[in-house]
């Protein structure tokens, strides 16, 4: 089936507007992919056009795009994960030798914070995005 006409599903009414998808760009698309599965505990889906997806359980799609002969310029990526699953996903950091922080400036290793009432950490890619993993949405005014 033609990548058009894979894109095109089902639309969903929703009286808001929700983020679908977003590329993420990487110097390999498997081994990003892969990497982050491995941290949320997800699995990695079958290719998409040039995307190789993640799938996140809540209707966003992480659509890995390789980029091979460019820089990949660093972006932030926050995933709300239950509370339960959050131990696991830093024994998981910690079983393939990442390093996390309590702050995004990484200043912190090792170490996870308590804001808003919640747990996080921050850890980045094989590429250098920015990722973190937190227990409770942050409290905006």
């Amino acid at each position: 089936m033609p990548y058009d006409q894979q894109r095109s599903r089902a639309l969903t009414p929703s009286d808001t507007v929700r983020l679908d998808h977003t590329a993420v760009y990487a110097s390999d698309r498997r081994l990003s992919a892969e990497f982050i599965a491995v941290i949320l505990g997800l699995e990695v889906g079958a290719p998409f056009g040039p995307f190789l997806p993640v799938d996140l359980g809540n209707g966003v799609t992480l659509d890995y795009y390789e980029k091979r002969t460019e820089p990949i310029q660093s972006q932030h990526y926050a995933f709300l994960v239950p509370e339960d699953r959050f131990d696991a996903a830093v024994a998981r950091l910690e079983a393939v030798g990442v390093t996390y922080y309590a702050d995004p400036g990484h200043t912190e290793p090792g170490r996870t914070n308590s804001l808003f009432g919640g747990r996080g950490a921050y850890f980045e890619d094989p590429d250098g995005h920015n990722m973190e993993i937190m227990t409770r949405p942050y409290a905006r005014p």
